[in-house]
């Protein structure tokens, strides 16, 4: 899932990946000093997130977030870099020892959204509310680099914090997210071997998911305009029938999933706007299409994208009717390296044991850490923020969503022992090398 053109960038890390060895865990007092040190900053990194809840902002407009995300940083003396990718934010903490560099990422990006919750620190922006979660994923990177900052003398090598804006989709006509961020060098200076990143998920607190390989889909969202001809409803053979054209489109496109793909392969197409016809008595001359694609394989995506335009062009042609179909690639699949979770996943047993580690199958939402992923190693995981003793909770992008804020002490510690335990795998590469 590498693209071919950064195997010079990830080909260290690749040679540490397949010499076979398996990663060391902190040592027990490593282990402690974690600990002690998030119970330390665990009243300010909840204040932090707080704030950041109650004044969230949208893609690319992550302004005042991003003065806080810096000073932050800049208060642990690490190297700080601003503007990133308009207002993205990063950070090197240099660890006393020498080695590569690897990453932690985090979005910072709120959604269009009015908050329903009745928190005490409920958003202060009208129509903008932290329904996602990314509030959460900052806290726990800059409580990360709070604690690691602590620990310099156990880090063999260095980790870049990296805080990305516009994760959520970047406004019209505009650049944005995680591929501007790689744009603008955030994986250079010094080279990023490895990237770990999370994202929040309705599992009780104390529970993770992961996967090896693909965890997350492709996410592409297409429109499709049918032209049909206008005519009394009571002499449809007068005109072209535009919305039964539609439907046709509509149920010959389900079957693209169902017939043409392999089963083992999933994907998913979902048509979610359909807009035309003007009375009940007249027939409808256009209508318009919109939906979006999920895969977990390019070879599907392609092979979608092709068969769409085939049965639409079809469809309508033979019926004397046109068409315009415009179809937008968003976000490619999340796609753990294998080789990085094989060594990564002792990590996560040790930390929380094998029943609150679990393996998953993958979901078909999508994450723009995709982009990351297509240029170095990257792993990814899911982290539970439901208060255990409730049955069920709000899911993302609900106004309704309220993370249990114990989760974040979860996450900066697993973060934690992700990043430590990597930096220490190659480091012992070294030594035996």
């Amino acid at each position: 899932m590498l693209k071919k053109a950064t195997f010079k960038r990830v080909s260290v890390l690749l040679l540490f990946l397949s010499a076979g060895l398996t990663a060391q865990a902190v040592d027990k007092k490593t282990s402690q000093l974690i600990d002690q040190e998030i119970e330390k900053h665990r009243d300010e990194i909840i204040k932090t997130r707080r704030f950041m809840h109650m004044n969230p902002e949208l893609s690319n407009r992550e302004f005042e977030t991003s003065k806080l995300i810096a000073a932050k940083l800049m208060s642990l003396g690490l190297d700080v870099q601003t503007g990133v990718a308009k207002t993205g934010v990063a950070a090197l903490l240099e660890g006393n020892q020498q080695g590569i560099t690897i990453g932690c990422r985090a979005d910072m990006d709120a959604l269009p959204i009015q908050e329903q919750t009745t928190v005490s620190y409920k958003s202060l922006n009208p129509g903008v509310m932290h329904a996602c979660g990314h509030d959460v994923h900052t806290s726990i990177a800059l409580g990360t680099a709070m604690v690691m900052n602590a620990l310099k003398d156990h880090i063999a090598g260095n980790v870049k914090f990296i805080f990305q804006p516009a994760e959520e989709g970047v406004p019209s006509g505009e650049e944005g997210g995680a591929r501007l961020m790689i744009k603008e060098g955030v994986l250079d200076n010094p080279p990023v071997r490895a990237i770990f990143g999370l994202h929040v998920m309705p599992l009780d607190v104390g529970k993770i998911q992961f996967s090896s390989g693909a965890i997350m889909a492709s996410s592409d969202r297409f429109e499709i305009l049918i032209k049909g001809k206008s005519a009394h409803g009571a002499k449809p053979h007068e005109g072209t029938d535009a919305i039964t054209i539609a439907a046709q489109v509509i149920m010959s496109i389900q079957t693209i999933v169902s017939r043409n793909l392999d089963a083992t392969d999933p994907a998913v197409i979902s048509i979610g706007k359909i807009q035309g016809g003007v009375r009940s008595n007249i027939i409808a001359d256009e209508v318009q299409l919109e939906g979006t694609v999920r895969t977990l394989s390019e070879t599907n995506r392609v092979k979608i994208q092709k068969l769409m335009g085939d049965i639409i062009k079809g469809i309508t042609h033979a019926v004397g009717a046109e068409y315009i179909f415009r179809y937008q690639k968003g976000s490619s699949p999340v796609y753990n390296h294998p080789q990085l979770a094989k060594i990564m996943i002792p990590t996560l047993h040790a930390v929380l044991g094998e029943e609150d580690a679990e393996q998953m199958t993958p979901q078909m939402v999508a994450e723009d850490f995709s982009a990351y992923c297509q240029e170095i190693p990257g792993f990814f995981f899911f982290l539970g923020v439901k208060p255990p003793e409730q049955k069920t909770m709000a899911p993302l992008h609900s106004p309704l969503f309220n993370p249990d804020e114990r989760s974040i002490a979860v996450g900066i510690k697993v973060m934690c022992h992700l990043l430590l335990d990597c930096l220490k795998y190659q480091s012992q590469i070294e030594n035996t090398s």
